[in-house]
Parts: C-alpha cells; structure tokens; sequence
C-alpha cells in the first residue's frame, strides 16, 4: 500500500486549512450529490462489480491464450491506457512466456497499421475492441482492418471465437456488430468514465490475458478503497498528496 511522508515538505500553506473542504468534496463524492454525478461508479467498483462477468473474462482469457501469441487491443484513450499502465507496471514492456499485448486502434497512422499487419502474419492473434458507441474513428478504421484479417486467416468461425467486443450493453453499432457475428461480449458500465475504467472490462480482459491475476488485482483495489476513504483529511494520505500538490 503507497503511504505519504511530507515532513520534509516545503509548504507554503497548512494543510489543516483545507480539512473542512476535503471533507465537503469527499461527501460530494460518496453521496453522489456534485456535478457529474452519474459518472461516480468508479468510486466503489472494487467492491460492487459484476462478479459473474468476472468469472466469465477469466474463462475466456484462460481459453483463448492457449492458442494465442499476440492480443490487439483496439481502443483509443481510456479504453486502453488503463490497460497498457497495469500491464507494463507489473510485467514490464518485454515479459517472456506471456500473451504479447499490442496497442491499435488509436491513431491514424497507415504505417503502423502496416507494421503491426506484418508482424502478426506468422503468429496467432486475438482482437479485444473497445468502444462504447462502436464509432470511433480510429478504433473503427483498425477494427475493420484487423477483423478481415482474422477472417481471412481463421475463417468466419474462427475468427468469431478469436474476436471479443467490450462495448455498451444494450445499444451502439459495436453491440449490433457483436450481436450479429455471435463474438463473446463484455459490458462498459454507463456510470463509469474511461479515465476510470481499468477495474471494468475495459481493462480487466486485456489484463487477465497478459496472464495477470485480475482477483488479486481487484482485492488489492478493494483493500485501498477502504483505506483511502476515510474523509479525515490527517488519516488520508490520497487526500494530503492531493492538497499537496
């Protein structure tokens, strides 16, 4: 657990200040009653997430690495940076016997796309896309370039079995698309921004590939929500380096 030592701080105002105010935000935030509001499902998602769904991305993940080498993850922003920062913190950038992550789908970049084609032709592959509304430009461009390459290698029901959709539960061309072609189909909360979305699907199917233990990971989210909010600005060490800084 990352704990805070500012004793050797040089402040220019006291901390002791800001204590009532810390503790008016942090009600703002737990009794969702600020601006944006309906956004707030981050807040105690380590706790309240959908534990079928869970059990399900292991078993998919577990399944689909036994005949995988590379997993392109296709999103753009926080669809994947979430993602990215979990899995490079805890297996390093060049980890050995594992699923190898690549990135697409957030830039416009032919040359990319052209070197990440290249790369995969040997090598068997996986594509997890993420998008909320399936509309995104760039995630769509790669999306489509990627999918016809599944297809073309595996075959239409190869491919299905190799395609997994992180997308809106009900609506959005991406959930009509995973719909259509019958691709396993994981939920984006609506009350969960991409900024935060690394504890949903949106990270935890990238991250269970990597071969990272997304049980663990969710405990020791569960064990810093507990620790980190207590609304004593002097108990709280997130709430000292925020005013801190």
């Amino acid at each position: 657990m990352i704990t805070l030592d500012l004793s050797k701080a040089k402040l220019n105002e006291n901390l002791e200040s800001y204590k009532d105010t810390v503790k008016e935000i942090h009600d703002m935030i737990h009794n969702k009653t600020g601006a944006g509001n309906d956004f707030l499902g981050w807040v105690e998602l380590p706790e309240n997430y959908d534990k079928a769904e869970v059990e399900l991305i292991k078993k998919t993940a577990a399944n689909l690495k036994e005949k995988t080498d590379v997993l392109l993850v296709c999103g753009i922003g926080g669809s994947y940076l979430g993602a990215r920062a979990a899995i490079e913190a805890i297996n390093g950038l060049y980890p050995k016997n594992k699923v190898e992550i690549i990135y697409v789908g957030n830039t416009f970049s032919s040359n990319y796309i052209k070197q990440v084609a290249e790369y995969i032709e040997g090598k068997d592959f996986a594509i997890n896309v993420i998008s909320k509304s399936g509309t995104t430009t760039e995630t769509s461009i790669a999306f489509r370039i990627f999918k016809e390459m599944c297809e073309a290698k595996y075959g239409k029901e190869g491919a299905r079995e190799r395609i997994v959709a992180t997308t809106d539960k009900a609506r959005g061309a991406l959930k009509t698309l995973a719909t259509e072609e019958g691709y396993t189909t994981f939920v984006i909360p609506d009350d969960v921004g991409g900024r935060y979305s690394v504890l949903t699907p949106v990270g935890l199917f990238p991250i269970a590939m990597a071969g990272i233990d997304i049980d663990e990971m969710l405990k020791g989210a569960n064990d810093a929500m507990n620790k980190y909010s207590n609304p004593d600005l002097n108990q709280n060490d997130a709430y000292k380096y925020g005013v801190a800084r």
